[in-house]
Parts: C-alpha cells; structure tokens; sequence
C-alpha cells in the first residue's frame, strides 16, 4: 500500500508550461490558418470584406446606431456594483428595464468599468470578431468547406454577414446574441466524450433561458450526460445569483419572470415567433390558447425533426449539423418573443444549405438536380431582405396588417417552419433511398464497436466523411 501510495504521487499533475503551451498553440491555430489558405482567395475575400465593412460603416453612421440593449446590461452591472434595484430601474428613452436572470446581469459587471462611447466601438468590434468564430463554428459543425479553405470562409462571413438582417440589428443594440450562439456551438461540436460538454449550454440558458432547448435536443438524442451537464451549469447560474443577488433572484423567479410587458409587445413585427406571428395573423396583441397551441407544435415537430436527423446518421450526411439547426430554428420559433436578432442562427443554417449546394453542383452533369441552390438563395434574400420592417408598423399598425403585409411581417417564423419542412423532406428522402424504415435504426458512433458489424445501407448521394476539424 505504501508503494501505490508513492507512485501515486509520482504521477505528474498538469505542468503549467504545458498548460501554457497549449494555450500558445490555441491563440496562434488563427494565424497559422490564415497562412496556410490559398493565397489568392484569401487576398479576394479580405477585399471583399474590408470593402463590405467600410460600407457598413458608413451606413450605419448615417443610420445611427442607438445600442440600447448594451446601455440596459451596462445599467444591470451598475445596479450590481452599487446594490441598485435591478428589476426596479428604466433607462433610455424607451424606459427599458432589465429582462435577463441575475446571473446575466454579473456578467456585465466590466461594462460599467468603460465609458458609452469606448463600449460602443469595443461591443461592434467584437460581435464582428464574434460572427467570424460563429462562421468558424459553423464550418466545423457542417464538416464544410476543406480545412484550408474555412479562413476564407470566416473572413468573408465576418466582412459580409452584417448585411443580415439579425446580425445588422445585432450590432444595431448591441446585443449579445452572437456570445451566446458561439458559447451553444462550441459547446455542441465538441466530442460527446468530453465529460464537460453542455456546460455552455447550461451558461449560456443561465443568461436566456431559450438556450435551454438545446438540452432537450442533447436528452433526446441519447447524450443523457451532457444534458444533466447542462443542467447542473444551469443550476449553478441560479445559485451564483441566489449566492450574491438573493433579493433580485427571488424577484426575478416568483414574478418578474412571468410579466411579458417588461420584454416587449407580442404583436410588434420586431417578434418573430409563432406567437407573434399568430398575434399578427389574429390582429390582437393576447393570441392566448391559439398561439400556445401553435408553439407547442412546432416545439415538439422540431425536436422530432432534430432527433430524427441525428439518428439518422449512417445515411444523412452532416446529420448533426441537420439535428442541432433544426434545434436552433424550433427554439427561436417558439420562444413567446423572438426578436429579429435573437435569429443570428440563420449563419450555421446558411452554411448547412452552402454544404448541399456545393455538393449539389459537384455533382456530374447527367445526375445533377437544382434543388438546393434555389432553397439556398432564397433563404439568404429572406434574411438580408429587412421585410419585416417594409410593412406599416408604427404605432398600432401591427394589429391592423392586410393580409398582403402578413407574409413580409412574419418572414422569420415561415423561413423557419419551411426549413423544418425541408430538414424532414430531406431526412425521409435519404432514408428511403437507403432502403431503411422511416423510424428507428439510432445512430452509431465511429468508436461503438457495434457499428462495425452492422453493414451500411446503400447511399446514392453518400459523401465521404468531412475530415474533423
């Protein structure tokens, strides 16, 4: 016993130059890959982008940006500093109060420590830095395009992507919404053998509590431990407010929580829910039993959809890219306010289809179809297209839109409802040609040694597995 007690401590911990190293490693794989890409294209796409961005610019100096989403964060991590009412305040001129857990509003502690004005040029630089790591994400989560072409790919999403709309108004309030979007992504791309994986998943829910679908997707499609993971990070959001905000946490959870008046209107076309969606349709701000109805149909169509893509697996290719925007696209939808930024996902969902149209093209002619290239472009219009803005909306209008106005109001909810509709189309369709059943057949991992013994059904459109990265 005394010799295993030795040699346990001569087992070596982790060494902080190693640690170190790692981290080096870590902040350089950007730089490395930036070099390492194709040299022309990559001078094209920061042309592009610096050309795209300097536009933007300008615009939006034209425009104006009132980012008063950021000065209500700033204003919960002064009510934090000072021991203020958090759910007590209003500021700007719309009277906005805070909306988000206490948890959230801890996190904004360092923007009371810099000015307005330093805040807005740092926030709009580093959501821009932050649609690129999405776009980065994105990518690794669709195993598209090659490794050496993704730089590429992430400078001309951040130098373009802020001409989408949800991305535009992002930057518009600054939001956070790409934060978290990058925290979900990062966290679902990671191996499922990672004993961590959902813990930003749970932060992430701990700061809106939509994010929190995205467990359900994790508990439905058998990664049991990374749903309780988030959870328990959840769990620990709750604890770290109710350890430091007590008052504020048991506002925000016993009453604060169920008035919607502080988030918004319901019927405004700034919502781009069902719920709102059925508000409009239904010309009354309270949809009541209808809408509520509606969302929970969609919710549970949605994790269906999402669970049946990532079972799915030995005959869909980029079936979890598939299963985790299905998530994303149901979570968005049938949250009772969904902003116009809250739908930042449109990047991974636009990525996912780019996949199928550049596999789609690859095709030889004599087999090629035009199918996803239309569905494609279509859907990039939808989200640059600002449509929900073009119809008369001041005031009360939102009540009172024609029927031509309801399509343009409510672009969002049936771009999403459509690409579920499609996702399910596509899921049947492989399957079938796999001569599978419709249902059952889980997926199996590369490391369940099971798989090997089960023979892969035949796939006319079977890619070769996307190298991990």
């Amino acid at each position: 016993m005394q010799d295993e007690h030795r040699a346990a401590q001569a087992v070596p911990g982790p060494h902080p130059a190693a640690t170190s190293a790692r981290a080096a490693a870590a902040l350089a794989a950007p730089v490395r890959a930036v070099r390492e890409a194709p040299r022309r294209p990559m001078l094209i796409a920061g042309a592009v982008a610096f050309v795209s961005l300097l536009t933007y610019a300008v615009v939006r100096h034209f425009v104006g940006t009132s980012m008063v989403d950021m000065i209500v964060y700033r204003a919960e991590g002064s009510a934090v500093v000072n021991g203020g009412d958090l759910y007590g305040f209003r500021v700007t001129e719309w009277s906005l109060p805070a909306t988000y857990p206490p948890f959230a509003a801890m996190l904004f502690v360092p923007t009371t420590w810099f000015g307005i004005g330093f805040l807005r040029v740092a926030i709009t630089v580093g959501n821009v830095v932050l649609l690129g790591l999405l776009a980065h994400l994105s990518f690794k989560l669709v195993g598209w395009p090659r490794r050496e072409l993704r730089p590429v790919g992430v400078v001309l999403i951040a130098g373009c992507g802020v001409w989408l709309e949800p991305v535009f108004t992002t930057l518009r309030y600054g939001q956070v919404n790409l934060a978290l979007a990058c925290l979900i992504l990062w966290d679902l791309t990671r191996s499922d053998a990672r004993l961590a994986k959902g813990v930003g998943i749970g932060i992430a829910a701990g700061v809106k509590l939509t994010p929190g679908l995205f467990a359900v997707y994790l508990l439905v499609t058998g990664r049991v431990r990374a749903a309780f993971v988030a959870g328990f990070a959840f769990l620990g959001t709750f604890l770290l407010g109710a350890l430091f905000l007590p008052d504020a946490t048991w506002g925000y959870w016993t009453k604060y929580l169920f008035d919607s008046t502080r988030v918004g209107k319901t019927e405004i076309v700034d919502n781009q829910s069902v719920r709102g969606a059925v508000a409009r349709l239904l010309h009354t701000p309270e949809p009541g039993l209808p809408a509520t109805l509606a969302a929970a149909l969609v919710a549970v169509a949605g994790i269906a959809i999402a669970a049946w893509a990532f079972r799915s697996a030995r005959v869909l290719p980029r079936a979890e890219a598939w299963g985790v925007c299905c998530a994303a696209v149901t979570a968005v939808l049938v949250s009772p306010i969904s902003w116009t930024h809250h739908w930042v996902w449109c990047v991974p969902v636009l990525v996912l289809l780019a996949a199928e149209a550049a596999h789609e093209a690859s095709r030889p002619a004599a087999v090629r179809r035009l199918r996803w290239r239309p569905i494609l472009v279509a859907t990039l219009i939808a989200f640059c297209s600002f449509g929900m803005w073009l119809v008369p909306h001041k005031g009360d209008l939102d009540q009172h839109l024609s029927p031509l106005s309801q399509l343009p109001a409510a672009v969002y909810p049936l771009v999403g409802l459509c690409f579920l509709l499609v996702a399910a189309l596509r899921i049947r369709s492989r399957r079938r040609a796999a001569g599978l059943p419709l249902l059952g057949l889980p997926a199996r991992s590369a490391a369940d040694p099971a798989a090997a013994s089960v023979p892969a059904a035949p796939a006319p459109e079977r890619q070769q597995a996307p190298a991990a990265g």
